[in-house]
């Protein structure tokens, strides 16, 4: 495990105001330190306010109260535009544009980001390659599978070298056979980019396989109940992993965990 680049502190969101009688308050002092390379997964029910506090770590959304510190600097509740270079962001719907094709949805990425040059070009093909698509570059998204265009989301997510990658359910518009196949293969970007990743799911088998750390968010508002650490080795998580002693333990564990949640 890599130094430090990713802490928040205390982050709490609310939405309306106790004035108007709508006021409510989606997390509630959530702390936690993110390591460079690290997979952290994030767990917990539909609606607990998973989305909302990756939106707060991607910049989408600013928190209410809290901090967080990138790469040692204090940068407050929201994440200055400046850097927002440094994190990709692959949501649960693909979002590609329809109009534009896998490598042209890779191309407005940089286009936004403003980098040009031949070396841009040359990292469009590698992550196309990186996510197995690169002979895919020229077809437009109607003619890809629902599991192809997630996975030119992620590539999208990569093109302009983020140091964090946040993954906010990106499996869960998926039927459970291409989802179960998309999770090996993001465990294989991950492996291959070696970036830091921070993913929200609320499925335990894809939180095992993938995280080395699992934080578990309770019902709204969200705090985190349990902290669990997944001492699987790497090249142990493979297709064979549903007969791994661990694994089974952990399964049985966090099922109980998020069961008593509910």
């Amino acid at each position: 495990m890599g130094n430090q680049v990713f802490s928040v502190k205390s982050i709490a969101k609310s939405f309306g105001s106790e004035k108007d009688g709508n006021y409510m308050e989606v997390i509630h002092d959530v702390s936690m330190d993110i390591a460079e390379k690290e997979f952290i997964v994030i767990l917990g029910n539909s609606g607990c306010g998973k989305s909302t506090f990756l939106k707060i770590l991607g910049g989408i959304e600013p928190a209410t109260a809290g901090s967080m510190v990138l790469n040692g600097r204090d940068i407050g509740t929201a994440i200055p535009p400046e850097e927002l270079r440094r994190f990709g962001f692959v949501f649960q719907s693909n979002n590609l544009l329809p109009w534009r094709t896998a490598e042209g949805n890779l191309k407005l990425m940089l286009q936004i980001m403003k980098l040009k040059g031949e070396q841009w070009n040359k990292r469009i093909d590698e992550m196309l390659d990186i996510v197995g698509l690169l002979d895919y570059k020229s077809v437009y998204p109607h003619e890809l599978s629902g599991g192809m265009k997630q996975r030119v989301g992620i590539a999208r997510a990569l093109v302009h070298d983020p140091d964090i990658l946040i993954l906010d359910q990106p499996l869960g518009a998926l039927d459970a056979i291409t989802r179960k196949m998309l999770s090996y293969e993001i465990l294989n970007i991950w492996k291959k980019t070696q970036k830091t990743i921070i993913m929200v799911t609320n499925n335990v088998d894809e939180a095992i396989l993938l995280a080395s750390r699992i934080f578990v968010f309770s019902n709204k508002p969200a705090v985190i109940t349990h902290e669990i650490k997944v001492d699987i080795p790497v090249e142990e998580r493979n297709h064979q992993i549903g007969q791994n002693t661990r694994y089974n333990q952990l399964r049985e564990e966090i099922n109980e965990i998020v069961r008593a949640a509910m």
